[in-house]
């Protein structure tokens, strides 16, 4: 069609319009683009506390969307946003986020996602692990670093470990270092809890316990028995090694015992009653005896301390103690010693099985004597 063809057209059509009431062709316009869509929404994120559920609408950006998010179908107070985070009180609760925004035709719609699958225990973190403070050995008092956490613990309980099993009674965040600990490691376990979030442990690096002096002699010795010996002689070998090794002994003073089969600088004997005096007339069968190489502990006194120690309330244990340190001592060049003062410990090379004048009963070598 020409344009001159095209002209008459249209005034020809006018001219009908008006002449005839033909109707024009309507102008078309182009379909509204902020219409937003009526599917719902999406829920995505782990159902977990203290993880972050993200609301996504079916089209649209979530700003344009009035935002509300149903635990077990009940709103929840406050939760306005298209994120949450989820809480202890959504435990075992499934989640649903409801969208509200103009549909298609104008109105208003309103659309909940499905649920979540239930809200299970959260996971704490540790972000820097536990460690032990201050120096590990005899005399010295170690700290608890409790580490750092993610989120941060209701509660934190602390637990001393020796050798990897717990301390009795090393609950607090100072531990003093006790005879036991030395010679071993020394490790702090915290556990965590926080409600809504599974408890968790975390074990710091163990540290070795060491005697506060170096060793500056060692000596070696040999168990022996003397008579018709009724006591247990492992044990007695035994308790009697734990005692050299004990960090309140002559171990202190930097002396290293060292039990060996044969030979050895010096013999530790256990002895009836009666084999006392065969090693020396001033040896008596009513108490140890020190004579030449030969420490010579009474089998009596071993298996039922003296009665003056009986009578303070001392331990058998403490009084093993005591007689091996008192006549190894005399081995050592150490010679009997005095009360320094009422109610000071006894020194270990006092006959404390014969009197205190006053002192009380002590089982370790003084600072004096070390």
């Amino acid at each position: 069609m020409t344009r001159l063809a095209a002209v008459l057209a249209s005034v020809l059509l006018t001219v009908l319009t008006v002449a005839y009431g033909v109707p024009a062709a309507p102008v078309q316009r182009a379909a509204s683009a902020s219409a937003a869509t009526t599917a719902p929404p999406t829920v995505t994120g782990t159902a977990r506390v203290g993880e972050v559920l993200r609301a996504v609408p079916a089209d649209g950006d979530p700003a344009s969307y009035a935002w509300r998010w149903l635990r077990d179908g009940v709103a929840v107070a406050g939760a306005t946003a298209s994120t949450y985070r989820l809480t202890a009180d959504d435990l075992g609760a499934r989640l649903s986020a409801e969208a509200t925004g103009p549909s298609a035709d104008g109105s208003t719609r309103v659309a909940t996602s499905e649920p979540t699958d239930p809200v299970q225990r959260g996971q704490l973190r540790v972000t820097r692990a536990p460690s032990v403070a201050g120096e590990p050995q005899w005399g010295s008092t170690l700290t608890a670093r409790r580490g750092a956490w993610s989120p941060w613990p209701d509660t934190l309980r602390l637990q001393w470990l020796r050798d990897g099993r717990p301390v009795p009674g090393a609950t607090g965040r100072r531990h003093v270092v006790r005879p036991q600990d030395v010679g071993h490691r020394l490790a702090l376990r915290v556990t965590a809890r926080k409600a809504g979030y599974d408890a968790r442990a975390a074990t710091s690096r163990p540290v070795a316990v060491r005697h506060a002096v170096p060793v500056r002699r060692t000596v070696t010795y040999r168990v022996e028995t003397r008579g018709r010996v009724t006591a247990d002689v492992a044990t007695f070998a035994r308790l009697a090694q734990q005692t050299f090794d004990d960090p309140r002994g002559w171990r202190a003073g930097g002396t290293a015992f060292r039990r060996v089969r044969r030979g050895g600088d010096f013999s530790l004997v256990l002895a009836t009653p009666e084999q006392l005096p065969r090693f020396s007339s001033v040896c008596s069968v009513e108490w140890s005896c020190r004579v030449g190489r030969y420490v010579v502990v009474n089998q009596t006194r071993w298996q039922r301390a003296s009665p003056a120690w009986n009578r303070a309330g001392g331990s058998l244990r403490d009084y093993r103690h005591m007689v091996v340190n008192h006549e190894t001592g005399h081995w050592l060049g150490r010679g009997h010693r005095g009360c320094p003062g009422p109610g000071r410990p006894a020194p270990v090379m006092m006959q404390q099985s014969k009197g205190l004048d006053g002192c009380r009963f002590n089982p370790w070598p003084t600072a004096a004597e070390r």
